[in-house]
């Protein structure tokens, strides 16, 4: 593989070692949370249909688990964080990040209203705090938010709870003191009064106050070797998650419905449409990853790591805007 020195993976559709797959599966978590929404709506509106592209999204409890599954060849690609390209890497497993679904991490922490009532930071000490799973997004950002008030990781007791449904029920039954997840779960929690929340990173402003500047959001990645051999499929994928969120900037509370259901937990489509709102600006506008946001990611995802983090000399190698571009062409 080509890479441009000093800057980013060259375009590899100039050299395809295998004929196109005209199939592809895509593992992901929480398909029903807002997160993946521009995926979602991308297969359900026909955006790879219209490209022979048959397009299989396998439903994960975390996002690490989704890393799994690629991993032992059950899935050919990952929506998920960025930042799973940085463990992948560490390990010696080659990914690129090529489609940006979310412009900031779209996940917040709350605690269980009634039974934890804290008055700082600090009364957080040994909570129960609900995540995915470890080296998760979710429990990556809670690590995060702790280190910046002062506590450490170690500080608290991280529970995996997955997400949606699974989410709900530990907090029900009183496994957990605290939840970190994506919406329209928190959201829903939020209006229900079950939870306060105490930090966000759905916003750009929330995501600026933790780590001064961008992040990315939920990508779509695959193994460097996936890329070479199947641009074209690389390239649809990327195509179609462009144009869902171009979709998504004009669509009304009908065209959504029409095309996404809501979740049976839900019930009232009013609270789906509130967290929704509250997001609008969060969604990538061309699917394109910035620099800054991956050096942003690389530099606060050094700070909650167990271990040395990746070289910087190797974040070009993490993500390509290649797919991206040749799908707009």
């Amino acid at each position: 593989m080509a890479l441009a020195t000093g800057g980013w993976l060259a375009c590899p559709g100039l050299a395809v070692a295998a004929p196109e797959t005209r199939s592809v599966s895509v593992a992901l978590t929480a398909r029903n949370s807002l997160y993946h929404l521009p995926l979602v709506l991308a297969e359900r509106l026909g955006y790879f249909r219209q490209q022979s592209l048959q397009v299989n999204l396998v439903s994960h409890e975390s996002g690490a688990a989704a890393v799994t599954s690629v991993l032992q060849g059950k899935a050919d690609v990952v929506a998920g964080a960025f930042e799973h390209l940085f463990e992948l890497q560490y390990k010696g497993h080659f990914f690129q990040a090529f489609a940006q679904m979310n412009a900031t991490p779209m996940l917040s922490l709350g605690v269980a209203a009634g039974r934890l009532a804290p008055r700082s930071w600090q009364d957080l000490k040994a909570a129960r705090i609900g995540v995915s799973a470890l080296e998760s997004g979710t429990h990556w950002m809670a690590s995060l938010w702790l280190l910046r008030h002062g506590l450490q990781p170690q500080d608290v007791q991280f529970v995996e709870v997955g997400t949606s449904a699974s989410a709900l029920g530990a907090l029900w039954e009183g496994q957990v003191d605290a939840l970190c997840n994506p919406d329209p779960v928190m959201h829903w929690l939020e209006q229900r009064g079950e939870i306060r929340l105490i930090s966000e990173a759905r916003t750009l402003s929330g995501v600026q106050q933790v780590v001064g500047g961008i992040l990315p959001g939920g990508c779509l990645m695959a193994r460097e070797e996936f890329l070479l051999r199947h641009p074209q499929v690389a390239t649809v994928l990327a195509s179609g998650v462009v144009q869902a969120l171009r979709w998504l900037q004009t669509a009304g509370p009908t065209d959504l419905f029409k095309a996404v259901p809501v979740a049976p937990w839900i019930g009232d489509r009013a609270v789906y449409l509130g967290a929704l709102d509250k997001l609008r600006d969060a969604y990538a506008r061309d699917g394109q990853i910035q620099e800054e946001a991956v050096f942003n990611a690389w530099r606060a995802h050094a700070r909650v790591s167990s271990h040395a983090p990746s070289s910087r000399n190797l974040l070009a190698r993490t993500f390509t805007n290649a797919f991206v571009g040749r799908g707009r062409a």
